[in-house]
């Protein structure tokens, strides 16, 4: 058994990261841009963050995010198999847990419109996937 391929892995999480970043930017300013207009209107959203640094914030953790699906994928990849398929079952099972819980609470206890939560969700969800699967194109054993 070979050991994991640390450099691969952070050029994994890194090419992941890109891509998350660009699908997070499709959803929020080309899907719900005018939803949050809206609701910023209504009150319902706040006109500014109640941090100002929240934008880089959000890309750090979309890169932290992607550094662990790179690692896990890294990980079970011995045991379920190399390739996207593996990637894809990775990327699933993490963005569930990313994406889903608050998104469920979120949808049956605020005053937002429940398109919010969904493509919060979906942002989260497919996003994971779309990184796992990067992550596991550019990994390569030691």
């Amino acid at each position: 058994m070979t050991g994991i391929n640390s450099r691969r892995v952070w050029l994994g999480a890194l090419g992941g990261w890109v891509v998350w970043m660009i699908w997070s930017m499709a959803i929020n300013l080309g899907v719900l841009a005018t939803g949050y207009a809206e609701a910023q209107k209504s009150g319902m959203l706040l006109t500014e963050p109640r941090y100002g640094f929240f934008l880089p914030a959000w890309f750090v953790t979309l890169f932290l995010l992607s550094c662990v699906l790179a690692w896990v994928y890294a990980g079970v990849r011995t045991t379920y198999g190399p390739g996207p398929g593996t990637a894809i079952k990775v990327g699933v099972l993490v963005g569930f847990a990313a994406g889903f819980p608050l998104a469920f609470s979120t949808a049956a206890w605020s005053p937002l419109a429940r398109l919010f939560p969904l493509w919060w969700m979906v942002e989260l969800w497919v996003g994971a996937v779309l990184s796992a699967y990067v992550s596991a194109w550019l990994y390569r054993e030691s």
